[in-house]
């Protein structure tokens, strides 16, 4: 039912080879594509059998698909806007529209998850007839389908490094496991029988908890990244070993990275010789800044600040 991961991108080697290829527009957006795709066929098949198999879990199921399609529209629009050049009121570019994206998306999680838990409580309360058997199937080919988009887009948000992107992953696989409590609970309402009618509302229930838990998985990444958090432990690493490798550079001191949407912006000081010229001070600095902007596409900006080495 939820499209949610937690959004901890781990920086190991072949995250940091990612880098080194920066996605088209066309490649950023084909999980997108393919999500809005997915959620808005699971929707409408889970809401009429919903409807049509007297089952409100797999209603409240539908939902959430429906809530998702939104919430992948903003995504959409935010990557977008994140592509936008930087101009004279956004020097540092458009890409903290991401994580500010993402944050949006966790507050309609949370709505979603009150709703469906306030309508559980009274189908609980109040039980109807258990639903039909070919229920089972629908839920069935459900969890199958998100598990499937799920790998796909997974794959497209670690490539890039695109939070929004690995959000809408993670949603994806909350989808499949909150499916599961959805199957379970008709399960039981229809092999109980008579007096097991409430197991719908309670497997609807137990997905809303599934929805508030994702939620707060969203939210941590998303309020790291505005925070700027220091997250990028190896694309420090590697910027230090390029700039190692560059002629004049003694040592590098401070190596400072902000996340902004799928690029990044990095302060970095450096030791030079400390009897150098001033202008043979700043030809270092920009071809260290031009290596590093060659070898890690992935960089926006590095601003250098020169030291004399002691």
């Amino acid at each position: 039912m939820t499209n949610v991961i937690p959004f901890f991108l781990l920086f190991n080697e072949t995250y940091i080879h990612n880098l080194m290829t920066l996605p088209s527009e066309k490649e950023a957006l084909r999980p997108v594509y393919l999500s809005i795709a997915g959620n808005a066929s699971l929707a409408i098949i889970k809401g009429a059998a919903g409807f049509l198999g007297n089952s409100y879990a797999l209603i409240a199921d539908a939902i959430e698909s429906t809530c998702d399609i939104f919430s992948t529209l903003l995504i959409l629009l935010g990557l977008k806007y994140a592509r936008i050049p930087p101009d004279k009121n956004h020097p540092y570019g458009h890409g903290k529209v991401e994580p500010i994206i993402t944050f949006i998306i966790g507050c309609v999680l949370v709505a979603s998850a009150t709703a469906i838990a306030i309508q559980s409580i009274h189908h609980i309360r109040v039980p109807n007839t258990a639903p039909q058997p070919y229920t089972l199937a629908v839920i069935g080919v459900a969890i199958i389908m998100k598990e499937i988009i799920h790998r796909i887009v997974i794959s497209y948000g670690k490539r890039f490094g695109s939070t929004s992107i690995s959000a809408d992953a993670r949603h994806h696989r909350s989808d499949a496991i909150t499916s599961i409590c959805v199957f379970t609970g008709i399960f039981i309402a229809i092999a109980g029988g008579k007096g097991y009618e409430s197991a719908d509302g309670w497997a609807a229930l137990v997905a809303s908890l599934f929805i508030y838990y994702n939620s707060y998985l969203i939210f941590r990444p998303a309020v790291e990244e505005i925070m700027d958090e220091q997250l990028y432990d190896e694309l420090v690493l590697k910027i230090r070993n390029l700039s190692a490798k560059v002629e004049g550079v003694v040592d590098t001191e401070k190596c400072l990275v902000r996340k902004s949407g799928m690029k990044f912006n990095v302060d970095l000081h450096i030791t030079v010789d400390a009897g150098i010229s001033v202008k043979k001070g700043h030809e270092i600095a920009h071809h260290l800044k031009d290596a590093l902007l060659k070898q890690i596409p992935q960089l926006a900006d590095v601003l250098i600040h020169i030291e004399p080495d002691k």
